[in-house]
Formats: C-alpha cells, sequence, structure tokens
C-alpha cells in the first residue's frame, strides 16, 4: 500500500512535469534566465540522471554510481529534444520498474546514497522531495518563458469557488 501511494505520488510530479514541458518551444526549453540558472532542458538531463543512478539496483548497490556524471547534467545539454525526452522517459521507466519490484516490506530494508545508510523507505522520499522540487522548478519556467500563452495545469486564478461548486455537482454531493 505505501509503495503504491509513493508510484502515485511521483506519477503526478511526472505528469506535472510533462504538461509544463509540453508548453515549451524548442528555444525556450534550453532557455536560461541568467548564466547561474539552470534551464528546463538541464533539469530534466539531471533529473534522468539521477533516476537512472538512484533507481538501479536500488536495494543493493550505491546509488550514487561511478558511472553518473552529475556535473554535466548542469551543463547545457546539446542534445535536441527528441533525444532529451527519451532520456527522461527512460529515467522515469527506471525509478517506475523499480518501485514495481518493490513490497512494503523491502520499505526497511537498508540502502546507500553516497555511502550513508538509511532505509528503502527514507531514500525513497528524499527522492520524492528532490523531484518534486525540480518539477516545480520546471513549472515555474515554464509560465515565465511562456507568459500569455501559458496554459493553467490546475485551478485558474479566482475560480475555485467554481471549480469547487463543479466537483460537488460532479460527485453528487
Amino acid at each position: 500500500m505505501v509503495v503504491e501511494s509513493v508510484i502515485q505520488e511521483f506519477r503526478k510530479t511526472k505528469q506535472l512535469a510533462d504538461r509544463a514541458i509540453a508548453q515549451l518551444s524548442d528555444d525556450q526549453l534550453h532557455a536560461r534566465l541568467d548564466a547561474e540558472a539552470n534551464s528546463v532542458a538541464m533539469l530534466m538531463a539531471h533529473m534522468a540522471g539521477n533516476m537512472r543512478s538512484r533507481w538501479t539496483d536500488f536495494l543493493t548497490t550505491d546509488g550514487e554510481k561511478p558511472w553518473r556524471t552529475r556535473d554535466a547534467e548542469f551543463e547545457p545539454p546539446p542534445l535536441p529534444r527528441a533525444d532529451l525526452v527519451a532520456a527522461w522517459e527512460a529515467g522515469w521507466q527506471v525509478l517506475f520498474d523499480t518501485l514495481a519490484s518493490l513490497t512494503d516490506d523491502d520499505l526497511a530494508r537498508p540502502v546507500t546514497i553516497r555511502g550513508e545508510a538509511q532505509s528503502a523507505l527514507a531514500a525513497i522520499l528524499r527522492q520524492v522531495s528532490h523531484y518534486g522540487g525540480h518539477a516545480h522548478q520546471i513549472v515555474l519556467l515554464a509560465k515565465h518563458l511562456t507568459g500569455p500563452a501559458w496554459t493553467v495545469l490546475s485551478i485558474p486564478r479566482g475560480q475555485s469557488a467554481a471549480y469547487t461548486a463543479a466537483t460537488k455537482a460532479a460527485s453528487g454531493a
């Protein structure tokens, strides 16, 4: 039950980021607000690299794999959109495949990230927070970059009461 709840939260996080990314042109995907800022493409590359590293052999090897080049994830990626999205999807697939293989009994098992031992549950929650933070960065950047063309991902401003009323009516409450 816990693992299923975690999977649902990761799916919501991915959907939020995907819906924001879909609103960006290729140029906007790679745009940076300043020299120190990350672009959406850089965040996607970072998250994809992190997911492949953390979730590959999750229960048996350190989550920071020797083959990962974390610093390169924050360099402007020369990848075209299709390759970037493919890496993004592959990272998420590793995460979802690994979580699908876990049971709630696995959550107490010890795992290691950068040499730090913790429970599998603690490591999973760490990633829920990490990916949620970056997904919201992606949303903020996409909203900024698209300006008036932005399509709201949740309840539009000033429409909470109408949303609540429509939800109640749809549920028969």
